[in-house]
This record gives C-alpha cells, structure tokens and sequence, in this order.
C-alpha cells in the first residue's frame, strides 16, 4: 500500500511537472513569438514591405516621414515607457483618429488606416506601439488587456495634442480590435464619439483555443488551463478575463464591426457573439471573401466609404 501511494506520487509530480513545462512553452510560443522581434521591432523593413504593399501611398509616407510625423511617449502604469507617432490633419481640425495594431505588427503598419483618416478624411492621427512592439518597451505581448489601459492613455495624450477639444474615434485591427473593444466597457472621456474593430477576437481564451486545436490538434484541458494560470501569476491577467465579449456589454457609444467572412485566424463566427453582446447604436459589415486583416487592403474604396459614413455620424 505504502508503496502504491509512493508510486502514485511520484506520477503526479511527473505529470505536473510535465503539464507546467508545457504551459511555459504555450506561455512563451503565444506572448513571446519570434516575430516580436523579427518583424514588430524592424521599422525600416515595415516600410519596405508598406511600399511593395501599397505603392500609391509611397509618396504621402515618405513626405510625412520626412516633416509631419512626431514622436511622444508615455510612461506606463507598469513604468515601461511607450511610443507612438502623430500627424496632424492639412487642416486645423479637432476630429482625431486613435489607430491601433495588430499582433507582432506595429504603428508604422498602421499607415495605410492612417492614410484613409488623415489623408483621405481630414483627420489628426495618433498610432501608438502596444506593449512589447514597435519601439516601445516590454517583453511580452498583453493581447490587448493590459494594453487597454494603455490606450486610455493614448486617447488623453491625443487629446492634449491636438487642441484639447477632440472629436475621437478609435479604430484598431485584429489583436488591436480586441483591444479596442477592451478600451470600450471602461469608463470613457467625453471626446470619445465612436469605434471601429475590424477582425478582432471575443477573448484570448477563445483565440487561444482555436489555435490550439489548429496548430497543435491538442484540447483546451488541461494545457490551456495551465498556461492560463501561469500567465496571471507572471503578468497578472488570465485569459478568460481578457474578453472583448464582456468589454462590448458594457459600452454605450457607436460601434463599426468589420469582419472577412473567410477569416479562419479569429474565425468570423466570433463577429456575431460580439455584435448580438454589444447595445445599440453599432453597425456591421461582413466583408465577402476577406482572409484575416485585409478587408481595406483588399477593397479599399468601399472600406473608406463605410468608415466614413459611420464615424461622421458622430463627428462632426
């Protein structure tokens, strides 16, 4: 007997043993992916890949990195100290556009919204880095939880920027989606109209399970329930408290859900949950044959136009 209960112990600490390796492999491939470093942090090789992408945007990018674009920074409330760039509109304007990106992309991928606002709509634009990207500090990708509270930030600094009486909407994609729908159940300032989120998520839990399954053909238990748990032990949020879902219930302003209806990265079925979860006034457009986050690369003209009467809807 005593050697059966000896035996079983010793099964169990191989098998945790086993399950919190695995979970801080599932932590670190998810939150620490190599292309944090080989694509977020490389700006020069964002704008080569802007030009071969986007090639009528060549001259407006090169003119505005050459005199209307500005750095600024924020510190944090984890003392990291964070990046974003701006440009003003042609004319002086309060109407202001927060543009957040994607997973492992960075501000400088943003351009090409950047250039449909600014450039197209009149607006100011503010395109911060998230935690971990770009040029701004961390190690780990939040999924857009934590960055949530970054934004808030970001929209109050936008604000200040640009005459302190802004008109603002905040529009991100994918991971930058989820987190705008995040930033959208906190308690909002008044200059805040409106939100666009084009592909973003319900939660990380549900986009981490779907890539589970996908990527690895492995169940949600027990390794995602470990990985979890390790994640709000290091960094201090798990994965089902990251969910737009239960951001989107809380949020009373206007919101513009863009999603591909041949999205299988964050699945398009995840587009309805929100929407159905999130009250009136809100809108939605399912973008016929678009893959993943490229409903304006792929149909430029009539993104624009829907952006556009929607935010003008509610600023002026």
């Amino acid at each position: 007997m005593k050697r059966l209960v000896k035996y079983t112990l010793i099964t169990l600490l191989i098998v945790a043993a086993v399950l919190m390796g695995a979970g801080f492999y599932m932590l670190d491939y998810a939150l620490k992916p190599e292309g944090l470093e080989t694509r977020s942090r490389h700006i020069s090789d964002t704008y080569s890949y802007l030009y071969e992408d986007y090639p009528e945007m060549y001259f407006w990018i090169d003119s505005l990195r050459s005199k209307a674009m500005r750095d600024t920074f924020i510190v944090s409330e984890r003392g990291e100290r964070l990046h974003a760039f701006y440009v003003r509109a042609a004319q002086p304007t309060g109407k202001t556009a927060v543009i957040v990106h994607g997973y492992t992309d960075n501000a400088v991928r943003m351009l090409p919204i950047g250039y449909m606002y600014n450039h197209q709509l009149g607006y100011n634009i503010l395109l911060p880095d998230l935690h971990a990207h770009g040029q701004s500090e961390g190690d780990a990708v939040q999924m857009g939880w934590l960055d949530r509270l970054d934004v808030l930030q970001w929209m109050d600094t936008a604000n200040k920027l640009f005459g302190d009486s802004t008109r603002m909407v905040v529009h991100g994609i994918s991971m930058g989606a989820a987190t705008t729908m995040m930033v959208s159940g906190e308690t909002l300032p008044p200059y805040v109209k409106c939100f666009v989120e084009d592909c973003g998520y319900t939660s990380v839990w549900d986009e981490f399970k779907g890539e589970l399954k996908n990527q690895f053909g492995l169940p949600a238990f027990p390794l995602l329930h470990v990985a979890s748990w390790l994640c709000d032990v290091k960094y201090g949020w798990s994965f089902h408290e990251a969910s737009a879902l239960e951001q989107v219930k809380k949020c009373a302003l206007p919101m513009l859900f863009i999603h591909g209806d041949a999205d299988d990265f964050v699945p398009t079925w995840m587009v309805h949950p929100l929407y159905e979860a999130k009250p009136q006034p809100k809108e939605l457009w399912l973008v016929p044959e678009a893959a993943h986050a490229v409903s304006y690369k792929e149909n430029k003209m009539e993104y624009t136009r829907r952006v556009q009467d929607f935010v003008e809807k509610y600023i002026q």
